[in-house]
């Protein structure tokens, strides 16, 4: 097989082991446990629910001045009132969508499956762009411009009002990639991007290298076993910011000195949530573990929910939140990791990471129900 073709299918073989995480596990695996009874030891309700068609990729809303945006896979994009469920705009991209959404309060980006970055200004087409690979990840928007982590690794800025190419950072990349959200974010003025198990700090005006801080050292003995790219969103809070890589590692880094603060061993696939104080997330099989955010010390873990296909997690006051396969809404003591409330969807599952705004929790399910939660 020439190099290639060998690289392509290591790919396609990431892409497939991934898919297969995402979706929790294969008909033959564990049981998800049986929820409890629970007497609530905390009150919220659903305030409002709509439908914005199937989500079958891996799409993170995007939460800025009150509105939520959303897009479908088939390409329809929304921006919504978080604290009403009004509709605000809306815009059809014509086109699958692999990516989204990315929104500053002005401009918006999404990808599609066809690898194009697409961007809208104040909910209308601006300009399209096509990508030299396919992406996953979320586009970030910031200081007018487009920021897009593809899957081989490589980002890309463009101007966010006429969509030039400003520059493109392309290192050597291993063979084999996660096919599933990483993380790109920004710190003051330094762009925060994943580079597999490493978070590097680019200057976002020249797309060069500043610093890299190492979250996990892969390990194994193929390439399958030594997979450790970082998950996205990664959590900030303040100069830190903590995420996981995957099946690998938990861990947080100092972005104002360009170091890893700690990194401690942990299997898992999905994104972490965090406080001021404390880091959140499941393991592979839905084991919940919180750590010191400023030491990685395991302060307690939960695991009354094995094998439920937990999503991301959002803290949320003094509870922080995960949705599972069966469409549930689970919220967690932050201090304890008991169960406060559970609330219910549409039975599907919950997908990509719960956000917060204001007061307001919004979950999305694969069957394109979005849901408006307020804990009390």
């Amino acid at each position: 097989m020439t190099a290639p073709r060998w690289a392509a299918a290591l790919l396609a073989l990431a892409l497939a082991l991934a898919l297969a995480l995402l979706a929790g596990c294969a008909a033959d695996g564990p049981k998800p446990t049986p929820l409890e009874p629970l007497t609530p030891k905390i009150t919220g309700r659903q305030v409002w629910q709509l439908g914005i068609g199937r989500v079958d990729f891996p799409m993170v809303p995007a939460v800025r001045d009150g509105l939520v945006v959303v897009a479908s896979s088939w390409g329809d994009v929304q921006a919504i009132k978080a604290e009403t469920g009004e509709l605000w705009w809306r815009w059809p991209v014509g086109a699958e969508l692999s990516a989204g959404v990315g929104h500053d309060g002005r401009f918006t980006a999404v990808v599609t499956r066809n690898n194009e970055v697409v961007t809208l200004d104040k909910g209308r087409e601006a300009w399209r762009a096509r990508l030299p690979a396919s992406v996953l990840t979320p586009p970030l928007v910031a200081g007018e411009r487009v920021f897009v982590l593809a899957i081989d690794r490589s980002v890309h800025a463009f101007d966010a009002v006429d969509g030039r190419r400003l520059w493109v950072l392309q290192r050597p990349s291993d063979p084999l990639t996660l096919a599933q959200p990483s993380v790109i974010t920004a710190w003051r003025d330094t762009l925060l991007v994943a580079q597999g198990p490493r978070l590097a700090g680019v200057d976002p005006l020249r797309g060069t290298l500043r610093w890299e801080a190492a979250i996990a050292t892969p390990r194994g003995s193929n390439e399958v076993e030594r997979l450790a790219d970082l998950v996205g969103p990664a959590v900030r809070v303040g100069d830190r910011f903590c995420m996981r890589a995957f099946q690998n590692a938990v861990g947080c880094a100092d972005a104002s000195r360009g170091a890893t603060l700690w990194s401690r061993n942990g299997g898992g696939v999905q994104a972490l949530a965090g406080d001021a104080e404390t880091v959140f997330g499941a393991d592979a099989s839905d084991r919940v573990t919180a750590w010191r955010a400023t030491t990685g010390d395991v302060l307690w873990t939960n695991e009354k929910f094995l094998h439920r296909g937990f999503s991301g997690g959002v803290a949320i006051g003094p509870v922080v939140v995960f949705g599972d396969r069966e469409g549930f809404v689970h919220f967690l003591s932050t201090t304890t990791g008991e169960p406060q409330l559970r609330l219910p969807t549409d039975g599907q599952p919950v997908i990509g990471t719960p956000v917060v705004s204001g007061q307001t929790l919004i979950v999305t399910t694969a069957a394109g129900g979005l849901f408006a939660f307020r804990p009390n």
